[in-house]
Order: structure tokens, then C-alpha cells, then sequence
């Protein structure tokens, strides 16, 4: 979460796609208030509109009583006078208010600042960072598990959370081509490091995406699938997860060794389903499947993808066939299949558009890491795509919107 401070109500929506989910309020004393009930907060910014007098007053108070905490100014236009001002008043960077791209990389260095400041930067030996682990998945391949994972994790990590994703679909991986990447490592070079894979090992083999995300590839051939054990899976995502805040697997549409690896170290499990009888039947399959792994329920969240195509089927008819709510339901659009094409996850391309509106809803209400008191709902509530409402599926209302 991120505060904000700004009189203007839509401001929330303009800075939540670079920064993250974010809590606006409109006053200075009602900015100490909440920073008092969130001890924990590294980042707040200042609207373009508050005062420069208030705004460097108010950063002066938080230098003095919360110095790890990062003050970020937005401003209209900037000038050598502002920066000064801003700077000496313990400010951490300057932004105009209309660069997103440029707020969300200031926002990630100023968590990566709180970090060592506060004496967290992971990698060091004593580290407690474990990093919360989602796998996508789906038994019938072509419902979008691969757009997902891509999506979530390149969003997640355009916020400044440090983010790998890993991509079992060890035989025919699409990760590296759908994010126009050429990965010179994969998986298949952590083989031989079987038993001592550490932090060096994981660099070794990452190719980095643009948006700051980490991802390992599958192997080129799909033969080498085959020589990749399930427990390097295993292996690499528990050293992973000290190293990272989310990692993200795209799996195969079959329940391989490396899949079930997986899903044993996972804290969500997110299940795609699409208005078709063979999909719903494998998910159904799945359900099943998970229940005699003796996968928790409340782990698991069911997306309804292209949930509005007219083919027949109704979201109620998936409910029912499931027993099992939706958790959100994401929009059929042609946008989707040409983002993929040009290889700019949607999400980041167009983050207006119903389906970037539904898959940040995602990311946000179940893909985060809950906040303490709460956990991810493994599918009581879903998404009215782009508009930004939430209502429960259940067999007793039969879905009606």
C-alpha cells in the first residue's frame, strides 16, 4: 500500500498503476494519522496540488520521526527553485505529476533505499524475506495461463516488488517469446547444480524483461524437458523465494512432476477457466485432483477468463459446474491476442483498457500478499470487469449481474 496525499479524488486511479494499491487522503493531519496506524508504510507521495510550504513541512516531520520512511513530490512542472526546496526538506525525488513511468521507477528506488536503511536487503544471510508464491494453472491449454502469468508478474514487478517467473512448461514455454525476450539460459543449466542451487546459481539463468521483472525460461528443445527432475523445481523455488517478494510459475495444461513441485511450495493456486465444456470439465478434474493432493481450498481462487463471449455457456453454468465461486472474471477482447503479438503485456500497454482493469484487481486483491489479519478468498467475490465493482457469484443467486 502507498498513501497519498491530494485533495483530488481520481487521483487514486492516476497513481495506482505505477505504484501499486494506493489510500488517498486530502489533508496533512489526516496524512499523520494514517501514517500512525500504519507503522509499517515505506511510501507516501504528495499530490501536485498541495502547497510547497505544507508539503515541505510535512516531509521535514516524517525525516525526523519516520526516516525510513520515503517522501515522494509530484509536482506540474519543476524547477530548479522546487527541487531545492523539496530536497532540503528531506524529500527523496521530484516527479511531474503526468510521468507514470517515471513515478513508478522512483517508487521502486525508494523502497529498494528503505530496505537498506531499515537493514532488510535481502540477499544477506540473516534475511527473513520469503516470498509469496503463485502458480497459474489450468488442465486445458489455450485459456490464457501464459498472458496471465506475464501480465501479474510484470505489473507486480512495474511497482517495485522484486518478482521471478518461472516457466514450467518445460517442453513448449512461451514466456521468453510472449515478452519479446531471447533468454541465453534456461532451467535446464541449473540441472548440474542440483543440491547446491543458491543465489548465484538463479542469476545465472534469469533474463530481465523491461519492467524490471526476473524470469528463467524454459529449455529451447523440448526434449530437455525430460531431463529436468522435479525436485530442481522445488529446490529453485525454495532458494527463490529468499531472494524475491513474488514468484510466479506458468505451468503446462497436465499435472507433470515439476507441476506438483510446484503447487507443494505455492501459497495461491490460480485456476483459469473459460465459457467451454472442456474446460470446465478439466478444472472440475482439477478440483478433484487437488482435493486428493490434499491441497488446502482456501488456497486455490477460480478467474473466469473471457467471461462475456457469447458461445453458449453462462458464468452461472461454470459455478454450478464447479461448486465453487468466482473469484474474478476477465473480459474477452481482441486487444489481448494483439498485445501478446507485439509483446507488451497489456497490463503495462493499456492499463484503462476492462481486461488490464480485471487482471490489476487480481494482482491486487489476491496476488498480494495480505495484509496481517486477512487472507486471499479463494473465490467468494468477482470482478465486474472495468468497473471496478465487486459482487459474490453463488449458486444462490445464480449469477446474475
Amino acid at each position: 500500500m502507498t498513501l497519498l496525499w491530494d485533495a483530488d479524488p481520481a487521483a487514486t486511479d492516476r497513481y495506482d498503476f505505477a505504484v501499486g494499491q494506493v489510500t488517498r487522503v486530502d489533508t496533512q493531519a489526516a496524512m499523520v494519522r494514517a501514517l500512525e496506524e500504519a507503522p509499517d508504510e515505506q511510501l507516501v507521495l504528495i499530490g501536485p496540488d498541495v502547497d510547497m510550504e505544507g508539503a515541505c513541512q510535512f516531509s521535514e516531520f516524517c525525516r525526523v520521526e519516520r526516516p525510513n520512511l520515503g517522501v515522494l513530490l509530484l509536482r506540474r512542472r519543476l524547477d530548479v527553485n522546487v527541487l531545492g526546496q523539496a530536497l532540503r526538506s528531506g524529500v527523496r525525488e521530484v516527479i511531474t505529476a503526468d510521468d507514470l513511468t517515471g513515478l513508478a521507477d522512483a517508487a521502486r528506488r525508494s523502497r529498494e533505499l528503505t530496505s537498506r536503511v531499515a537493514g532488510h536487503a535481502g540477499d544477506t544471510a540473516g534475511s527473513t524475506r520469503s516470498a509469496r508464491v503463485v502458480t497459474i494453472f489450468s488442465a486445458k491449454g489455450g485459456v490464457g495461463k501464459t498472458t496471465f502469468a506475464t501480465n501479474l508478474s510484470t505489473y507486480l514487478a512495474s511497482t517495485g516488488s522484486k518478482v521471478l517467473l518461472i516457466d514450467l512448461d518445460l517442453a513448449f514455454g512461451d514466456v521468453g517469446i510472449s515478452l519479446q525476450m531471447l533468454p541465453q539460459n534456461s532451467i535446464i543449466d541449473l540441472v548440474g547444480m542440483a543440491g547446491h542451487i543458491d543465489e548465484q546459481a538463479i542469476k545465472s539463468v534469469v533474463t530481465k524483461h523491461d519492467s524490471g521483472l526476473d524470469t528463467i525460461s524454459a529449455p529451447a528443445e523440448p526434449s530437455d524437458a525430460d531431463r529436468i527432475p522435479g525436485s530442481i523445481v522445488g529446490e529453485l523455488i525454495r532458494v527463490a523465494k529468499r531472494h524475491y517478494d513474488y514468484v510466479l510459475l506458468d505451468t503446462p495444461p497436465a499435472f507433470t512432476s515439476h507441476v506438483l513441485a510446484g503447487f507443494d511450495d505455492s501459497d495461491l493456486l490460480v485456476l483459469i477457466a473459460t465459457l467451454d465444456i472442456p474446460a470446465v470439465k478439466n478444472l472440475r478434474l482439477t478440483l478433484d485432483t487437488l482435493d486428493l493432493l490434499g491441497n488446502p481450498k482456501d488456497t486455490r481462487l477460480i478467474v473466469l477468463n473471457r467471461s462475456d463471449a457469447k458461445v453458449g455457456l453462462r458464468a452461472e453454468d461454470v459455478v454450478a459446474a464447479l461448486k465453487q465461486d468466482i473469484a474474478v472474471m476477465v473480459p474477452n477482447s481482441a486487444a489481448v491476442p494483439a498485445s501478446v503479438n507485439r509483446g507488451v503485456p497489456i497490463i503495462l500497454d493499456e492499463p484503462k483498457h476492462p481486461v488490464s482493469v480485471a487482471l490489476r484487481e487480481l494482482a491486487e486483491k489476491f496476488v498480494r500478499a495480505p495484509e496481517p489479519g486477512t487472507q486471499a478468498d479463494g473465490g467468494q467475490k468477482s470482478s465486474e470487469a472495468g468497473s471496478g465493482r465487486t459482487s459474490r457469484w453463488s449458486l444462490s443467486r445464480g449469477g446474475n449481474r
